[in-house]
């Protein structure tokens, strides 16, 4: 038995059949929904956590198996242990684990995943270094990606960098799906935090124009009359 049939199996013995149920309902796993077909073994996300710490060592080879396989949890784990390792990793390792990533964001295909992994591995990486690939992605007919790219810029936003939040967001504005929506919101939300001003600055330029999800998500710790204001003007 292989490293990964064996991190696979421990995995599965943790299962709960109610637990994937639950799972799989709020994934959107049904049919014609962003997640269709995915399965759950049915783990609690702080048990990944301690099953990832148990197995932080797993090689790269051993991870690439978890990330393909057809269990959600599994690819979870994979990119949790993947994210710790990236975080311990000298420039070199650094450089591997981001185009490992990169190379396998087909798999990296629900909000979770992005959410766990995008920020410490792509975000991580580029933090100090030209971000064009951020550019491309946001571009991408893959509703993942996309996600992906506005989750990088969390760690810039983190060091008073937010260039790249304002023009990821403004390309994504028009974006049709609302699980982009929520991210940009969020990633706004974040800006605003640091920057309160040149968030307003955004909303005021358009906060006409944006989808009402990321409005609302952007505005949220805003005061209450600065809420009102900016969903008056939607």
């Amino acid at each position: 038995m292989t490293d990964a049939q064996r991190i696979i199996a421990e995995a599965q013995q943790l299962g709960d059949p109610k637990i994937a149920e639950h799972s799989g309902r709020f994934f959107k796993s049904g049919p014609g929904e962003y997640g269709e077909g995915d399965k759950f073994v049915g783990i609690r996300v702080p048990v990944v956590r301690e099953l990832a710490k148990r197995h932080k060592s797993a090689s790269l080879k051993t991870i690439s198996v978890l990330l393909e396989s057809e269990w959600h949890e599994i690819r979870l784990l994979a990119l949790v242990i993947l994210s710790e390792q990236f975080k311990k990793a000298d420039a070199e390792q650094q450089k591997v684990i981001f185009d490992f990533y990169l190379s396998r964001t087909h798999l990296i295909n629900n909000w979770d995943l992005v959410d766990s992994s995008a920020h410490h591995i792509v975000g991580g990486y580029l933090t100090d270094k030209k971000r064009d690939i951020l550019y491309s992605l946001a571009e991408s007919s893959s509703l993942w990606e996309r996600r992906i790219a506005m989750m990088a810029t969390f760690p810039f936003i983190r060091k008073n960098q937010f260039e790249d939040t304002i023009k990821l967001a403004e390309k994504l504005l028009q974006d049709k799906e609302d699980l982009i929506h929520k991210m940009c919101g969020w990633m706004l939300r974040e800006l605003g935090k640091r920057d309160l001003p040149l968030l307003r600055t955004f909303l005021d330029k358009h906060g006409p124009d944006m989808p009402r999800t990321m409005l609302r998500y952007a505005i949220e710790k805003m005061s209450t009359e600065e809420r009102k204001h900016y969903l008056a003007v939607k």
